[in-house]
């Protein structure tokens, strides 16, 4: 049985935190949600209006196509856990920045910890970057990664999929792609 007593203190953490200067312009801190026992975890790179606005990670538009891909694939939202490398929203939505990121690592780190999920999904360059060294996304997206006992999955960012229509598909597809993966660590274990 995992403590979930650990991952709310993280999320009462995350909502209170003044680390970084993020906290003066944020609405609300975004603390991971969802499923503290699913098999994948989801990271996206930060939140964007919609969610600084409610406090929840991926509602907005790309939280849409996710929602969309996950459901094409079998999987239900309230099955996979969500969460971003950086818990509050950057002004206009720019990319966070390595303080930014850094002085969030450890909430991200802790969440990982709790779930231990059998793959964690990597939303978009930010997060590719910031955990796994990555660059060029176009080149590896579908494909997993292993590192430091851990297995990750990398494909576009959702909202990639918003302005460029042709990556819809590709998304789904990937999404696929890691259900099919967690299907066979499923059984192997």
């Amino acid at each position: 049985m995992k403590d979930t007593s650990s991952l709310k203190i993280i999320q009462e953490n995350v909502k209170t935190c003044k680390k970084c200067d993020l906290c003066d312009t944020r609405i609300n801190a975004v603390p991971g949600k969802g499923n503290q026992s699913s098999d994948v975890v989801f990271i996206g790179e930060a939140p964007g209006k919609n969610e600084d606005q409610h406090g929840e990670p991926f509602i907005g538009r790309a939280g849409k196509k996710l929602d969309d891909a996950l459901e094409n694939a079998g999987l239900a939202r309230n099955n996979v856990y969500i969460t971003n490398i950086v818990k509050c929203r950057p002004p206009n939505n720019r990319v966070p920045n390595d303080t930014e990121k850094s002085m969030c690592s450890n909430y991200l780190e802790d969440e990982l910890k709790i779930i231990s999920p059998k793959i964690i999904c990597l939303l978009g360059n930010t997060p590719f970057y910031s955990i796994l060294g990555g660059k060029e996304i176009t080149k590896n997206h579908g494909k997993i990664i292993t590192k430091d006992n851990r297995m990750y999955f990398v494909t576009f960012h959702p909202a990639a999929t918003i302005y460029n229509q042709k990556l819809g598909e590709v998304f789904k597809n990937d999404i696929k792609k890691l259900v099919n993966e967690l299907q066979k660590i499923k059984h192997q274990n």
